[in-house]
This record gives structure tokens, sequence and C-alpha cells, in this order.
């Protein structure tokens, strides 16, 4: 069972996520969450995370630079960008910085099983 970490400054959207992951039959274990980078980065610093999934546009900590800072942190798990992002630009930037994949909102439970299984 995976422990994952959920990143999105919307609580509806992260309730989302959450419950979609379980709907998909992903072998998730516990979820936490975090409202921005910065809140993400400290429960990367005292939780074991298998899984990170997070937005790109958040106050205070974006997506883009949360990834940057996990990755300099020394944190291996893979991040995918749950994102309304479509831009190819933002999205190559992501995965230069260290993201293992991306997820364009809005999405199901079986696109989630898609992209997450291979990774749990």
């Amino acid at each position: 069972m995976a422990n994952v970490l959920i990143v999105d400054d919307s609580s509806t959207m992260r309730k989302i996520i959450s419950r979609s992951l379980r709907q998909a039959g992903l072998p998730v274990d516990e979820i936490f969450e975090a409202g921005d980078g910065i809140e993400g980065l400290n429960v990367l610093s005292g939780k074991s995370v298998d899984l990170i999934l997070s937005d790109i546009n958040m106050p205070n900590m974006d997506g883009l630079e949360f990834i940057k800072q996990a990755r300099a942190n020394g944190h291996k798990a893979p991040i995918v960008m749950i994102t309304t992002e479509g831009g190819e630009d933002i999205l190559k930037e992501a995965i230069s910085s260290g993201a293992s994949d991306s997820i364009k909102k809005p999405f199901t439970p079986d696109q989630l099983n898609e992209k997450l299984g291979s990774l749990l």
C-alpha cells in the first residue's frame, strides 16, 4: 500500500482526487494533503510518501517550484502534475524539473488508474 501526497490549493479538488484514487482501486494507504508547495514540503519533511500529485497554479509556492525544491531536498517519489494547464511549455518545464507525468483536469478514476497504476 502506498502513501500519497496531494498538493492543490483547492480543498474541493483535493477531496475529488482523494476519492478518485480510492474509486480507481489503486493501492493507497494514507493520503496527505497540502494547500500549496510550502505545505507540501512540510509534509514531505515528516512523512513517508510514495507518490506526489501536484497542481501547477497555487499561491505562495507553485507546483513547478515545489517540484524543484522537493527534488533538491532529495525526495525521489514520482511526481505527477494534475492541472488544467495544457500548455506544452509548462508541462515540459514540469518534466524537466522532475515530474514523472501529467494528468489534465477534469479526469476520471479510470484515467488516474491508467496513469498512476504503474507508479504504485
